[in-house]
């Protein structure tokens, strides 16, 4: 299957080159190969490529600063989605595209089901939320959340760095959701995209926690492994000890119980594929 994945530099795009299937034949690009914001050229690539499917790991993610550059976010969440799923349809390919746990407000406590209510309370939010409106309902549209991996920056990464450097970390403890490993979901792209799955549905690693619970979990799995030579206290502080410019839902526990059921059973807890991730680290760096 011809494939087309946009943001291939990026830690998920990096995990669908990974997990892809053996007969997969790949077409990568990230900003420099194609800018998915120029409608015309993104016509004329899948015009001239002609792939069957369309993984669009390319977004703008920078949630603070989404909230001072909503436009910029904009054109690369949802414009350049739209000239994504156009080129699609008029080639007869499928789209597939990544969406995020902050369509909704958090103030659930219950996880959200694929038709909950969407309420953004940030500009990333907002944005996203338009982006899968943009795809249409022809897409598979997946949202996740708390997304890390191998390659990159982020969480699990940051905490590594700062429990090496500093006496002691502090975590926000009342913001509730699911860490993903990248590859995992990347994996579970590429068998609910091979199922013919479309419309709306969840995908994150099995499980909750707080950021407070992943970052203490990092230190418990590290000192094990030997990738950190002594534990820090880590001090769980509130939201509103760490004022961000963006809001951030309180819970988005996302509910997978149909991506599940399609998948053929439930994704490992989050603090397996935690530790996956450190053995990586520990063997690749």
């Amino acid at each position: 299957m011809k494939t087309l994945i946009t943001g291939a530099n990026g830690q998920l795009g990096h995990s669908l080159q990974q997990t892809a299937p053996e007969l997969a034949e790949l077409i990568c690009t990230d900003v420099a190969e194609l800018d998915i914001c120029d409608a015309a050229a993104v016509n004329a690539f899948v015009a001239q490529h002609r792939p069957e499917l369309i993984l669009n790991a390319a977004a703008y993610t920078a949630v603070d600063k989404a909230e001072s550059e909503e436009a910029l976010a904009l054109r690369i969440n949802a414009d350049a989605v739209a000239n994504l799923a156009a080129a699609a349809r008029s080639q007869g390919a499928r789209l597939v595209h990544v969406s995020t746990d902050f369509v909704f407000d958090g103030v659930s406590g219950v996880p959200y089901t694929p038709d909950a209510p969407t309420a953004p309370v940030s500009a990333y939010g907002r944005t996203k939320l338009a982006g899968e409106q943009a795809a249409g309902e022809d897409a598979l549209i997946v949202r996740t959340a708390w997304v890390y991996g191998p390659r990159g920056g982020n969480f699990v990464r940051t905490m590594l760095r700062l429990m090496a450097e500093r006496d002691e970390v502090r975590v926000v403890a009342d913001q509730i959701g699911t860490p993903t490993y990248a590859p995992a979901l990347a994996a579970a792209l590429w068998t609910l995209a091979e199922n013919g799955a479309h419309g709306i549905h969840h995908y994150t690693d099995s499980g909750a926690a707080s950021w407070y619970d992943f970052a203490v979990a990092i230190q418990e799995e590290a000192l094990e492994l030997g990738l950190i030579d002594r534990a820090v206290p880590v001090i769980p502080i509130a939201t509103s000890d760490y004022p961000t410019p963006a809001t951030r839902p309180h819970y988005s526990v996302l509910d997978k119980a149909s991506t599940f059921a399609l998948l053929g059973g439930a994704a490992p807890h989050w603090r397996v594929n935690l530790r996956l991730m450190l053995k990586e680290i520990l063997s690749h760096g």
